[in-house]
């Protein structure tokens, strides 16, 4: 399943680099923030620590564009960090949006389509956790962007379509049995591309 989601990415990149128009290979990276539980009081505690809950990303992203409408695959690398009641989790991953999007007037244009995460790596605070429930799981992007020839920039909100969990063992001698965090918490990111 991973190789042919790379192969299906790589193809479409491929393509891009043969259309005409606004269609191209790129880069991009950015930041993003993970949300736990209510995502509007969780913004308000990055508010008051900014480094809270924000990662990174880095990737490559094709574009094919056809009039107004453009299909764009990325393959990134998301380097992202949750607060779980002062305890940090880290997540190394690999995601690949296939988004599909619309010129709206001038450099603006919306997007949205499927996210496919495979999670490389996860940490909680210092602690490697292998149980995953799911290495691979799907989630949803939503966003809008602007374009300045070759420089673009976007913000967009992801969303897991299921629950994606690790579970770990309590080492807090009151609790008894496992404890959950969840491996695909909302994200809101901000990314910076260039086209090559």
């Amino acid at each position: 399943m991973k190789k042919t989601l790379l192969t299906a990415v790589l193809a479409f990149m491929g393509l891009a680099a043969f259309s005409q128009n606004d269609s191209g290979i790129g880069i991009k990276a950015g930041l993003n923030y993970s949300a736990n539980g209510d995502y509007f009081e969780s913004i308000g505690d990055a508010a008051r620590e900014p480094d809270r809950n924000v990662g990174y990303h880095l990737g490559l992203y094709g574009k094919i564009a056809v009039s107004r409408i453009y299909f764009r695959p990325e393959l990134v690398y998301t380097k992202t960090k949750s607060d779980y009641q002062g305890n940090k989790f880290d997540i190394s991953k690999l995601d690949a949006p296939l988004l599909v999007g619309v010129k709206v007037i001038g450099p603006l244009h919306v997007f949205a389509g499927p996210a496919f995460q495979y999670i490389l790596d996860t940490e909680f605070d210092g602690i490697g956790i292998n149980d995953i429930e799911n290495d691979f799981s799907v989630g949803a992007n939503i966003g809008a962007g602007l374009d300045f020839g070759r420089l673009g920039v976007d913000i967009r909100y992801e969303r897991g379509f299921n629950d994606n969990e690790a579970t770990f063992i309590n080492d807090n001698i009151t609790t008894i049995g496992p404890s959950r965090i969840d491996a695909r918490p909302d994200q809101l990111i901000v990314s910076v591309s260039l086209k090559l």
